[in-house]
C-alpha cells in the first residue's frame, strides 16, 4: 500500500464548519440588545449598533436571529418574561390579582415604555406585530387559559365562560391604560378589575 494512501487513512475527519455557538455569547447580545432597546427604542435599534457595544461581529449575531425583529423580541422576553408567571394560590382571583400586579409593575418601569414602543411600532411593522403575537401574546394567553381551566375544575367558574373574551377583559383595560396613560395603572385598579370580571364568570 502507498504511504500517500496510508495518510490519507489516516488523516482526521474536518469538523463542522464554524464555531460551537456560546451561550455566555448569545447572554451578552440579548442583554446588549435589551439596554439599546430601552435607550434608543425598536425603530432606531441596528444590528451594527449591539455587535459593537456587545464587541462580536455581526455574522454572530445573525447566526442567532435573522433579524432585528427576532432579535429585539427575545432581549425583551428574556428579561421580564421569568418576572410574570402566573402563581397557584389556590384561587383564581389571586392567581390573576398577583399575576396582573406583576405586569402592571413592569408597565410602570422604563420596560414599559419598550412594550409600549413594541406595540407602537409593529402598526407599521408587519414583522415585528406578528413576532410580538407568537412569543409575547400567544403564550401569556395560553398561560391564562389553563388558569381558567384550573378555575372551572375548582368549581369556582361556569364550564361555560368563553377563555378568549374572559382574557380580553381582564387584560386589554391594562394596554389601554400603558398607551393611552389617560389613567394611571394602580394594584387597586387590577383588584377592582378581576373582581369585575371572576365574580361576573362564577357559579
Amino acid at each position: 500500500m502507498s504511504s500517500s494512501r496510508t495518510q490519507k487513512r489516516q488523516t482526521p475527519a474536518k469538523s463542522g464548519r464554524g464555531r460551537p455557538r456560546s451561550p455566555e455569547t448569545r447572554e451578552k447580545i440579548l442583554k446588549v440588545a435589551y439596554e439599546m432597546l430601552n435607550e434608543v427604542g425598536f425603530m432606531d435599534l441596528t444590528i451594527e449598533g449591539v455587535a459593537a457595544r456587545a464587541e462580536v461581529g455581526k455574522p454572530t449575531i445573525y447566526r442567532r436571529w435573522k433579524s432585528k425583529t427576532a432579535l429585539a423580541m427575545d432581549a425583551f422576553l428574556e428579561a421580564v418574561a421569568p418576572e410574570i408567571t402566573f402563581p397557584d394560590t389556590g384561587s383564581i382571583k389571586d392567581d390573576f390579582k398577583e399575576q396582573m400586579h406583576k405586569i402592571v409593575k413592569l408597565m410602570n418601569s422604563s420596560r414599559g415604555e419598550v412594550l409600549a414602543n413594541v406595540i407602537g411600532c409593529g402598526q407599521a411593522e408587519g414583522e415585528l406585530l406578528s413576532v410580538y403575537r407568537d412569543k409575547w401574546l400567544t403564550p401569556r394567553r395560553d398561560d391564562a387559559k389553563r388558569i381558567f381551566q384550573r378555575g372551572v375544575e375548582r368549581g369556582e367558574l361556569r364550564s361555560d365562560i368563553d377563555a378568549e373574551i374572559a382574557i380580553d377583559a381582564l387584560y386589554s383595560p391594562l394596554f389601554y391604560r400603558l398607551l393611552l396613560k389617560h389613567q394611571p395603572l394602580t394594584d387597586q385598579f387590577v383588584d377592582d378589575l378581576v373582581n369585575l370580571v371572576i365574580d361576573g364568570l362564577g357559579t
